[in-house]
């Protein structure tokens, strides 16, 4: 019987167990799991079938891929082939460990064996017989180590053609996004080419249609007042009886404006103080473009008016500026346009007494001849029925005559026969008349040019007023300043 001591161990395993280097690098922290299988054959312990290899998840992905390559767009196409290639290159870095992990292992195995070798030679008996056993258990484990780095290099190999493969297709799916990009940007600019045709289509269509549009609204409208002056021809009855309402209604307002001009007169007479002062003449009428005012005397003791000397003058609102009326000498004055926000004053001078009157306030404009007129101002000449009153010429006096108020000239017409016609120039006047009794609200004085001089009548104040008013905005634009006699009219009337 062989008798061993604890020192004798101690040194066959030193002499026997060669120390393994600290250089040697293995894939992970612990050794594989073997087991003896049949007839002593060393099998290494698989791992939970359910848990996919990366080989498998690749092939898996691929397969997806060319089975919905039809079905996914572009964009989620190029992003899948991004994805099987970075998990390619996943796989490839994997077989490196792996082939590196088979390295160290030959090298621990062979180091297993020639320290088994040396420790065979040591032993004896039923020892030596477990060493030679561990001996033939080692060199099966390198045999199918052997086997495995085989199939390693055959996967890697594989790997490699898939890596290809996916490199490749992510090309060709990063092409197909140019081309399909740059032919959805040349599809995206024919579709605002197109677009942008269709609407300067529609813009022209548009100003054809406001053009054409405008036509028949001004035929419409002439159809309407010849529908409406049918209509008041056979309803004379109807009408009359509008006229008379409107006479009344024309009536009681003037009655309440000459009441409300007294009211207030009487006002400013107490205000200044002047109530025990005697009150020879006043001012009658509506303070409003389309009236007249007139001299009237209230007590006995005053000169007659025939008697007296009169002029009228226009005062600025502030009254810092007063503005002789050249021709307003008569105890009827028609205010006009450019009367219009301004005070109308009148003085009366007999046998060296002076007594001044002057309306209330501003005179105010007529409603609703603002808007009257630039509706005239866009036609290109506008009619109005006139008679002349009075001419220079050896013209006939009260005829009906039609005024034609352009956009360069006007023009006096009897029928087919022009009897004035003259463009907008210095030597033109046009004024309201100056005096002339109550008809001088409708009547204006007309100078187409020196020697030759109308005045004309009109059919209502508002028709004399946008006349005027009319002309003046037409002689402006033609930079003329078209005004009465002895009169500068301001640039922003």
């Amino acid at each position: 019987m062989t008798r061993m001591t604890h020192d004798f161990g101690d040194t066959m395993q030193k002499d026997a167990v060669p120390v393994v280097s600290a250089d040697v690098i293995f894939a992970s922290l612990r050794f594989p799991n073997y087991k003896i299988g049949v007839n002593n054959q060393i099998m290494e312990t698989k791992d939970d079938p359910k848990v996919l290899s990366m080989k498998e998840v690749v092939a898996r992905e691929t397969a997806q891929l060319l089975d919905q390559q039809k079905r996914m767009s572009v964009r989620d196409l190029a992003s899948k082939f991004e994805k099987g290639l970075a998990a390619a290159a996943k796989l490839s870095e994997e077989a490196r460990l792996r082939e590196a992990a088979s390295l160290e292992k030959h090298v621990l195995l062979k180091k297993l064996r020639d320290a088994l070798q040396s420790l065979k030679g040591r032993v004896a008996g039923r020892n030596k017989d477990d060493v030679a056993e561990a001996i033939a258990m080692v060199e099966a484990l390198a045999v199918q180590l052997t086997q495995r780095e085989g199939e390693l290099i055959q996967e890697k190999s594989e790997v490699k053609k898939l890596t290809n493969f996916l490199k490749q297709a992510s090309e060709d799916a990063k092409k197909l996004v140019n081309e399909e990009r740059a032919f959805a940007r040349f599809e995206i600019e024919n579709a605002r080419a197109a677009v942008q045709r269709v609407e300067e289509a529609l813009q022209e269509h548009e100003r054809m249609s406001q053009a054409s549009g405008k036509q028949d609204l001004e035929q419409l409208m002439k159809e309407v007042q010849e529908a409406r002056r049918i209509k008041m021809l056979h309803q004379p009855s109807k009408v009359m009886d509008m006229e008379h309402e409107l006479r009344a209604l024309r009536a009681q307002l003037a009655e309440k404006s000459r009441l409300y001009l007294r009211l207030q007169k009487e006002l400013a007479r107490t205000k200044k103080g002047e109530e025990n002062a005697p009150h020879l003449y006043e001012l009658e009428g509506t303070e409003t473009l389309g009236s007249y005012l007139q001299i009237q005397p209230c007590s006995d003791n005053g000169p007659e008016l025939s008697k007296c000397s009169i002029q009228w003058y226009r005062v600025s609102s502030e009254g810092a500026k007063k503005e002789l009326i050249s021709g307003a000498t008569k105890s009827v004055y028609a205010p006009e346009p450019f009367d219009v926000g301004r005070v109308l004053q009148v003085d009366i001078i007999s046998e060296g007494q002076q007594i001044t009157l002057s309306t209330t306030g501003p005179i105010d404009p007529a409603a609703g001849l603002g808007t009257y007129v630039e509706a005239l101002v866009r036609k290109h000449d506008t009619e109005f029925n006139v008679v002349v009153t009075q001419t220079v010429s050896d013209h006939p006096n009260e005829s009906i005559h039609v005024l034609h108020v352009g956009k360069m000239r006007m023009k006096l017409c009897k029928g087919n026969t022009t009897i004035a016609k003259e463009y907008y120039s210095s030597s033109m006047q046009l004024c309201g008349v100056r005096g002339g009794g109550n008809a001088a609200a409708q009547a204006v004085f007309w100078q187409p040019k020196q020697g030759l001089s109308f005045v004309l009548a009109f059919e209502s104040e508002r028709e004399r007023n946008a006349a005027i008013m009319l002309a003046r905005r037409f002689a402006f634009d033609c930079n003329i300043i078209l005004a009465g006699p002895d009169h500068k009219a301001p640039l922003e009337t």
